[in-house]
Protein backbone atom coordinates (compact mmCIF):
# COMPACT_ATOMS: atom_id res chain seq x y z
CA UNK A 1 0.00 0.00 0.00
CA UNK A 2 3.18 2.29 0.41
CA UNK A 3 3.23 4.05 -3.15
CA UNK A 4 -0.50 4.63 -3.14
CA UNK A 5 0.57 7.74 -0.25
CA UNK A 6 2.31 9.15 -3.48
CA UNK A 7 -0.56 10.48 -4.32
CA UNK A 8 -1.79 12.41 -1.80
CA UNK A 9 -0.61 15.78 -2.23
CA UNK A 10 -2.54 19.62 -1.43
CA UNK A 11 -5.66 18.59 -3.05
CA UNK A 12 -9.34 19.59 -2.07
CA UNK A 13 -10.95 16.07 -1.59
CA UNK A 14 -14.34 16.32 0.74
CA UNK A 15 -15.14 12.55 1.87
CA UNK A 16 -11.45 12.08 4.33
CA UNK A 17 -11.16 9.93 7.09
CA UNK A 18 -11.14 12.39 10.14
CA UNK A 19 -8.30 13.10 12.43
CA UNK A 20 -8.40 13.62 16.26
CA UNK A 21 -5.52 15.27 18.10
CA UNK A 22 -5.11 12.16 20.17
CA UNK A 23 -4.20 10.24 17.76
CA UNK A 24 -1.30 12.94 16.85
CA UNK A 25 2.49 13.83 17.80
CA UNK A 26 3.48 16.85 17.17
CA UNK A 27 7.00 18.04 16.76
CA UNK A 28 8.52 21.59 15.87
CA UNK A 29 12.21 20.85 14.17
CA UNK A 30 14.69 23.06 11.94
CA UNK A 31 14.14 22.76 8.73
CA UNK A 32 16.69 21.86 5.72
CA UNK A 33 17.52 23.56 2.33
CA UNK A 34 18.09 27.26 1.20
CA UNK A 35 17.06 29.88 3.96
CA UNK A 36 20.44 30.49 5.74
CA UNK A 37 19.30 32.25 9.32
CA UNK A 38 15.45 31.96 8.62
CA UNK A 39 16.18 28.08 8.19
CA UNK A 40 18.94 27.77 10.69
CA UNK A 41 17.77 29.60 14.20
CA UNK A 42 14.14 28.72 13.96
CA UNK A 43 12.05 25.51 14.73
CA UNK A 44 9.54 26.16 12.45
CA UNK A 45 9.53 22.84 10.00
CA UNK A 46 6.60 20.78 11.95
CA UNK A 47 6.74 16.82 12.10
CA UNK A 48 3.31 15.20 12.55
CA UNK A 49 2.63 11.46 13.25
CA UNK A 50 -0.70 9.77 13.25
CA UNK A 51 0.07 7.16 15.33
CA UNK A 52 -2.61 4.49 14.77
CA UNK A 53 -1.35 3.82 11.26
CA UNK A 54 2.59 5.27 11.68
CA UNK A 55 2.51 7.78 8.89
CA UNK A 56 4.69 10.87 9.29
CA UNK A 57 4.56 14.02 7.48
CA UNK A 58 6.80 16.95 7.82
CA UNK A 59 5.82 20.45 6.58
CA UNK A 60 8.12 23.28 5.73
CA UNK A 61 6.76 25.30 3.32
CA UNK A 62 6.06 28.13 4.61
CA UNK A 63 8.27 30.54 7.87
CA UNK A 64 5.07 29.89 9.99
CA UNK A 65 4.37 27.58 11.84
CA UNK A 66 0.99 28.06 12.30
CA UNK A 67 0.42 27.70 8.47
CA UNK A 68 2.90 24.49 8.53
CA UNK A 69 0.87 22.70 10.88
CA UNK A 70 -2.51 23.50 9.23
CA UNK A 71 -0.80 22.38 6.16
CA UNK A 72 0.64 19.41 7.90
CA UNK A 73 -2.74 18.28 8.88
CA UNK A 74 -4.33 18.34 5.50
CA UNK A 75 -1.60 16.37 4.10
CA UNK A 76 -1.79 13.92 7.30
CA UNK A 77 -5.47 13.51 6.39
CA UNK A 78 -5.13 12.42 2.64
CA UNK A 79 -2.44 10.51 3.57
CA UNK A 80 -4.49 8.83 6.17
CA UNK A 81 -7.24 8.07 4.10
CA UNK A 82 -5.57 6.58 1.15
CA UNK A 83 -3.86 4.29 4.03
CA UNK A 84 -7.15 2.78 5.10
CA UNK A 85 -9.31 3.38 2.10
CA UNK A 86 -7.20 2.54 -0.80
CA UNK A 87 -8.19 2.93 -4.26
CA UNK A 88 -11.37 3.75 -2.81
CA UNK A 89 -9.70 6.89 -1.43
CA UNK A 90 -11.67 10.31 -3.24
CA UNK A 91 -7.61 11.09 -3.08
CA UNK A 92 -7.06 8.36 -4.99
CA UNK A 93 -9.32 8.86 -7.45
CA UNK A 94 -8.70 12.53 -8.54
CA UNK A 95 -4.75 11.86 -9.12
CA UNK A 96 -6.27 8.82 -11.38
CA UNK A 97 -8.56 11.24 -13.23
CA UNK A 98 -5.29 13.74 -13.54
CA UNK A 99 -3.08 10.87 -14.97
CA UNK A 100 -5.29 9.91 -17.49
CA UNK A 101 -5.78 13.82 -18.57
CA UNK A 102 -2.54 14.28 -18.43
CA UNK A 103 -2.33 11.04 -21.35
CA UNK A 104 -4.87 12.50 -23.22
CA UNK A 105 -3.35 15.85 -23.96
CA UNK A 106 -0.17 14.82 -24.89
CA UNK A 107 -1.83 11.97 -26.72
CA UNK A 108 -3.50 15.13 -28.79
CA UNK A 109 -0.31 17.06 -28.80
CA UNK A 110 1.57 13.58 -30.43
CA UNK A 111 -1.16 13.69 -33.37
CA UNK A 112 -0.71 17.27 -33.92
CA UNK A 113 3.08 17.18 -34.56
CA UNK A 114 2.20 14.06 -36.80
CA UNK A 115 -0.29 15.57 -39.06
CA UNK A 116 2.21 19.44 -39.08
CA UNK A 117 5.03 16.90 -40.15
CA UNK A 118 2.88 15.16 -42.87
CA UNK A 119 1.43 18.59 -44.10
CA UNK A 120 5.14 20.32 -44.25
CA UNK A 121 5.56 16.82 -46.26
CA UNK A 122 2.95 17.03 -48.66
CA UNK A 123 3.14 21.17 -49.43
CA UNK A 124 7.46 19.76 -50.24
CA UNK A 125 5.93 17.03 -52.62
CA UNK A 126 3.57 19.67 -54.13
CA UNK A 127 6.70 22.48 -54.74
CA UNK A 128 8.98 19.87 -56.74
Amino acid sequence: RAPLLQAAGKKNSLNLLGLTEVELEEQFVRGNGPGGQATNKTNNCVVLKHVPSGIVVKCHQTRSVEKNRKIAREILQEKVDLFYKGEESDVFKEKKALEKKKQEKRRKAREHLERKKLFKEMQQLDKK
